[in-house]
């Protein structure tokens, strides 16, 4: 039966299912003390995907571009540096000290093994981007892979010339478009799958030439939600002049009203069963799961795919097999608790941190790759360490942790925020859990002030020229003062530049120059997007054409708020009304 519990963090009550307890009892760890969403924050505190600093490397002493500042204590080598044999993770494996907590001695390892200073995998000119594999030509780019000539975008997949753009997957010529697949030449767009020439589109299927539209599907030549044959619709299209600042922001303002009325679905869920969430795909038993495709029996996870089997996992793909409370898996990975960074192919991993190719049967390691029996970087034997591990468990209840906030941290806990390599403002838990500088330090988190630009502007947001045709290249020499200056809660960096590959894509899509920062475009976007909770609600459909007398009674869990003001369907009126 279900137990409703005390998170042990924010105090809100929250409650473990009977699944839930299964789930725990296959994987042999205790329940949760923490509620899924302080869960979630705490383990997000842990990934770093847009804080980069200039740096050398600890090796090899280059200039290198990484996620760690220079005065971290322990060395940061560059990815070549990383990989090579010139070092043992080993070297620096100690005897597990059963007068000490784990965690004290694991943050004692932390500082002294070395790291590796960008998740970059197999890409060219890739300099200032994180998190990405297998990309050519992508600039202040996040968690992506297969992607070419793209900029200033987070989580794209297999897409071309994206800019300023967040979760696009298959997509080429996209600019300020959110969660759009299979789709060309898109522009300020969100929710699209399919679609060609689109312009301010909303929900919109398999369409093209549509623009200021939005719920439509195999449509073409529809503006402003009207039927115009192919001259009209270019008219009308063509007269609306993007490359004006000034009328972007009344388009953009027209764009919110036309998203605002349109019929919402409760949930973005395809080809999936008994799921609950939002943007799942391909799916089966996914509860409270956000963002995810062709996952099995899996709960309170967030970014994950080809998954089976996980709870508490965000940041994960590529096959992978009974996981929890994990940030950042995959790869052929499998059994897998309390872990960053473990992937590829890592096995009967616990508690350890940027442990690789191959690693198994590892307990609290950092930084181990192709090695098998180890606790805290030391090898052990298969007997020694089978028999070492239960009782560090056993150790790790007798004498658990306790942070600065007083928490406690038993075996069945992720690690402490305060142990984390980053500062908070860094991490994607600022984006999608943002805090002041003054509720960081007064949680535990890790803190550093925000990073500034140390250039000093040389023209205002204000000042700079209305329309793209009348900037010149001298542009590229001048520092833009951001126009939120500081005085927002987006980490906001101050002062930006132009490079040459953006002004090129802002006159070849007829777009002004941007007024803000890319720090500050990146959480305008997130704040567009809906938070990562549920709801319970009721259908807002009041057809009786839609086969209910009276308003719909059909009840469910959405991530739209009640104090939301769009109309939010159930599936069957959603997809009478709009299918």
């Amino acid at each position: 039966m279900s137990e409703s519990k005390i998170c042990q963090n924010c105090k809100a009550a929250f409650t473990i299912e009977p699944a839930d307890f299964r789930f725990y009892e296959r994987m042999q760890v205790p329940p949760p003390t923490w509620c899924p969403e302080c869960r979630l924050q705490r383990r997000w505190a842990w990934r770093n995907e847009r804080g980069l600093y200039k740096r050398s490397c600890d090796m090899c002493k280059k200039e290198i571009i990484a996620m760690y500042p220079a005065d971290v204590p322990f060395p940061v080598y560059c990815r070549d540096c990383w990989y090579s044999d010139q070092w043992d993770p080993l070297a620096y494996g100690r005897d597990y000290d059963l007068q000490k907590p784990f965690f004290v001695q694991f943050k004692e390892l932390q500082e002294a093994v070395p790291r590796i200073a960008l998740q970059v995998s197999e890409s060219v000119n890739c300099d200032y981007a994180n998190q990405i594999a297998n990309c050519k030509n992508c600039y202040l780019v996040w968690s992506g892979s297969e992607n070419e000539d793209s900029m200033f975008s987070y989580r794209l997949h297999k897409s071309r010339r994206i800019a300023d753009s967040f979760m696009i997957l298959r997509s080429e010529n996209t600019y300020q478009a959110m969660d759009c697949t299979d789709s060309a030449d898109v522009l300020f767009s969100h929710n699209c799958v399919g679609g060609v020439d689109l312009a301010f589109c909303y929900d919109i299927r398999n369409s093209q030439n549509c623009a200021m539209s939005a719920n439509l599907r195999r449509a073409s030549h529809v503006f402003r939600n009207r039927q115009m044959d192919k001259n009209e619709y270019d008219s009308e299209r063509n007269a609306m002049d993007t490359g004006s600042y000034r009328k972007l922001r009344e388009y953009e303002r027209e764009f919110a009203e036309v998203k605002r009325k349109a019929i919402h679905k409760f949930a973005d869920i395809t080809q999936s069963v008994n799921s609950t969430g939002h943007s799942i795909s391909s799916s089966k038993n996914a509860r409270n799961c956000f963002n995810t495709d062709k996952i099995e029996d899996c709960a309170y996870c967030i970014l994950l795919n080809d998954t089976k089997d996980a709870m508490d996992v965000n940041n994960g793909c590529c096959v992978a097999e009974r996981v929890y409370e994990t940030s950042t898996m995959g790869v052929k990975a499998s059994d897998i608790k309390f872990c960053v960074d473990a992937w590829p192919e890592v096995t009967n991993a616990t508690y350890s941190d940027s442990c690789r190719n191959g690693a198994r049967d590892v307990f609290g390691c950092i930084s181990v790759r192709k090695r098998q029996y180890c606790i805290l970087n030391k090898q052990y034997t298969r007997d020694g360490y089978e028999a070492l591990v239960p009782k560090i468990i056993e150790h790790m209840n007798k004498m658990p942790y306790t942070d600065r906030q007083g928490r406690v941290y038993k075996y069945g806990e992720f690690f402490p925020p305060e142990l984390s390599p980053f500062p908070y403002g860094d991490t994607t838990a600022q984006d999608y859990f943002p805090l002041s500088d003054e509720e960081v330090q007064a949680r535990g988190f890790r803190w550093l002030p925000a990073v500034r630009s140390e250039h000093k502007p040389d023209i205002g947001a204000e000042d700079l020229p209305d329309h793209i045709k009348d900037v010149s290249d001298s542009i590229l020499e001048k520092v833009v003062g951001c126009a939120h200056q500081g005085k927002c809660s987006h980490r906001c960096v101050g002062a930006f530049k132009i490079v040459p590959e953006e002004l090129a894509l802002y006159r070849r899509m007829n777009l002004p120059l941007p007024r803000e920062c890319p720090n500050c475009r990146h959480y305008g976007r997130i704040e567009k997007r809906n938070p990562l909770r549920l709801w319970e609600r009721q259908c807002m459909c009041a057809m009786e054409k839609h086969g209910h007398a009276g308003p719909c009674a059909n009840k469910f869990q959405t991530s739209y708020a009640p104090d939301r003001p769009e109309t939010v369907y159930c599936e069957a009126c959603y997809n009478a009304e709009v299918v």
